[in-house]
């Protein structure tokens, strides 16, 4: 059995501007309240969340990259030890033109049923993404909500 969360968004800007505020740094740290996503973001490589403390929280690799269209990341959580037992899950960004959109698909699953991790991603994406929406389209990311 397994368990999987999928979040879909229609932004009003460029695929190529999405792709660049989800693999850049500095612009993660804007929409994702302080956490930078960093990696060398090709196939194979690395990568890793670290929050504004400088605490890595997730990490993992990337398993397939089709800039600006699609990429795939094994992910491991590192911070909370009840998620982290649950192994690693696999998180899918698809990006699609959609006439003047950007339609921004993001799944996330893992290989084992009623995750906890999957509740939590499931609370985190839709308020990260909302962030990351609000940014692009008018250049001020969202405060975090309670």
């Amino acid at each position: 059995m397994s368990d999987k969360f999928v979040y879909v968004t229609y932004i009003r800007t460029t695929r190529e501007k999405v792709w660049e505020a989800l693999t850049r740094p500095e612009f993660t740290r804007q929409f994702w309240y302080g956490t930078a996503l960093e990696s060398g973001w090709s196939k194979g490589a690395p990568w890793k969340m670290v929050n504004a403390e400088g605490t890595i929280t997730d990490e993992g690799e990337v398993l397939e990259i089709e800039k600006p269209k699609r990429l795939v990341l094994g992910w491991r959580h590192q911070w909370r030890p009840e998620l982290k037992a649950e192994g690693e899950a696999r998180c899918t960004i698809d990006l699609e033109t959609t006439k003047d959109l950007v339609k921004l698909t993001v799944t996330h699953e893992i290989g084992c049923e009623d995750s906890k991790l999957i509740r939590a991603v499931s609370g985190g994406w839709p308020q990260i993404l909302s962030s990351l929406k609000s940014m692009l389209e008018t250049g001020k990311a969202l405060e975090r909500a309670g």
